[in-house]
C-alpha cells in the first residue's frame, strides 16, 4: 500500500478513471421524439443496481421503446452533484452526502431522492501494526473527496474520538482527496484487507441494525415533473434489478463485474469481489433516518451549514405504488 492509511469507501474495489459515455448535456427530450434520460453512477460495487439494471438490460426493458437511456460514468459523487446543477444529468445513484449537497446548494429545488439502492459496504482500512484509534493521529489518511459520503464519516468518527480534522488537509489527522488521476488503480477496503492490511472500522457496526444509506437514486426535479412516466420505469428497472440481485447473488455479481470490464478495461477479482460483498445490502428503502444523521454529521465536522426541511428530499410516493403493485414492503421518509 503506496499511503500509510486510506479510509475506504466501499468493500470493493474500483477503477477511478472519469469515462463518460454518451451522455447528452442539452434538454432531456423534445419536440415529439423520445424521452431522453441522462443517468450517471460510479463503477464500483456500492453502485451494482446501476451495473445490473445495465448488464441484464432491466432499465430497456421497463423504460420502454419512447425513452432512450443515455449513462455516463464518474468517478465520486461529488462529480455527479456537479453535473446534476450544471443540468447535464436527468437521475443518479449517488451516496448521502452528494444528495444532502445538492439540495442544499439548491435551496431544495434540484433533485428528489425516488428510491434507496444500498446500504454497507464502508470501511477504515490501515496498514498493519495499528490497532486502535489513538495511533491514527498525525498519520496520514485518504478518501475519494472532500464532502463524499466516506469523508464525512471519517472526519465524524475521528472527531467522536477526540481527533480534528480540517477540509485542507490539517488538524491532528491530515486527510486528503484521492484524485482520479492520481493512479490508474485506487485500492479499496476488502483489496487492501487482502494485501495485507487491517479493517479497523466496519462503517455498519457504527449505525442501528447495521443499517446506513450508501446509495441513493435521485432524480431532478424539472425531469420529475414532466416525464413521470420515464421516472417509473426507471424504478420499475430499480425493483427488478434489487430483486434480481438479492434472489442471484452470484450471477448478479458477475453481470456487474462484467459491465466494470466494459466500461473500464478491467473488473474486480473474482477473489476481491466474494469478499466484499457480504458487507453489502441491496435494498430500495433509503434509509431516511440515516440521511437525517448524515447531515447532522456534516455539520459536526464542518463541511456542511445546517439543512432545512430535509425531510422534503423525498418522493417515495412512485416508488411505494410499484412495491407495492409489486407485494414487496413500503418504505418511508
Amino acid at each position: 500500500m503506496r499511503r500509510v492509511l486510506l479510509a475506504a469507501g466501499v468493500a470493493g474495489v474500483a477503477l477511478l478513471g472519469a469515462g463518460c459515455s454518451s451522455a447528452a448535456t442539452g434538454a432531456s427530450g423534445s419536440g415529439s421524439g423520445p424521452v431522453v434520460l441522462r443517468l450517471g453512477f460510479q463503477a464500483n460495487i456500492t453502485h451494482e443496481p446501476a451495473l445490473v439494471g445495465l448488464a441484464k438490460g432491466f432499465f430497456a426493458k421497463d423504460l420502454g421503446k419512447n425513452v432512450v437511456l443515455k449513462t455516463s460514468v464518474f468517478s465520486s459523487g461529488t462529480e455527479e452533484t456537479t453535473a446534476i446543477l450544471a443540468g447535464q444529468l436527468d437521475a443518479a445513484y449517488v451516496g448521502p452526502n452528494p444528495a444532502i449537497n445538492a439540495w442544499q446548494k439548491s435551496n431544495g429545488t434540484a433533485i428528489k431522492i425516488i428510491s434507496g439502492a444500498a446500504s454497507g459496504g464502508a470501511s477504515l482500512v490501515v496498514k498493519k501494526g495499528i490497532t486502535s484509534s489513538a495511533q491514527l493521529k498525525g498519520k496520514s489518511l485518504a478518501t475519494p473527496s472532500l464532502g463524499n459520503t466516506q469523508d464525512v464519516a471519517l472526519r465524524y468518527w475521528l472527531k467522536q474520538h477526540g481527533m480534528a480534522t480540517t477540509p485542507t488537509g490539517g488538524g491532528d489527522v491530515p486527510i486528503k482527496p484521492i484524485k482520479p488521476n492520481s493512479a490508474a488503480v485506487l485500492e479499496y477496503a476488502t483489496e487492501m484487507v487482502l494485501a495485507g492490511g487491517t479493517r479497523l472500522v466496519n462503517e455498519a457496526s457504527l449505525w442501528p441494525g447495521g443499517k446506513f444509506v450508501t446509495t441513493n437514486l435521485v432524480v431532478t426535479q424539472s425531469f420529475l415533473k414532466s416525464h413521470p412516466s420515464a421516472v417509473n420505469g426507471l424504478l420499475k428497472g430499480q425493483i427488478e434489478t434489487n430483486s434480481y440481485i438479492n434472489s442471484n447473488p452470484t450471477a448478479a455479481a458477475n453481470a456487474a463485474n462484467a459491465e466494470l470490464t466494459k466500461l473500464l478495461g478491467k473488473g474486480v477479482k473474482p477473489n476481491v469481489l466474494s469478499a466484499a460483498l457480504p458487507y453489502i445490502h441491496f435494498t430500495n428503502d433509503p434509509i431516511a433516518s440515516s440521511l437525517q444523521a448524515d447531515a447532522q454529521h456534516a455539520v459536526a465536522v464542518g463541511l456542511l451549514t445546517p439543512v432545512k426541511n430535509l425531510s422534503a428530499i423525498y418522493d417515495l410516493g412512485p416508488l411505494n405504488a410499484l412495491l407495492k403493485a409489486d407485494g414487496q414492503p413500503q418504505v418511508s421518509p
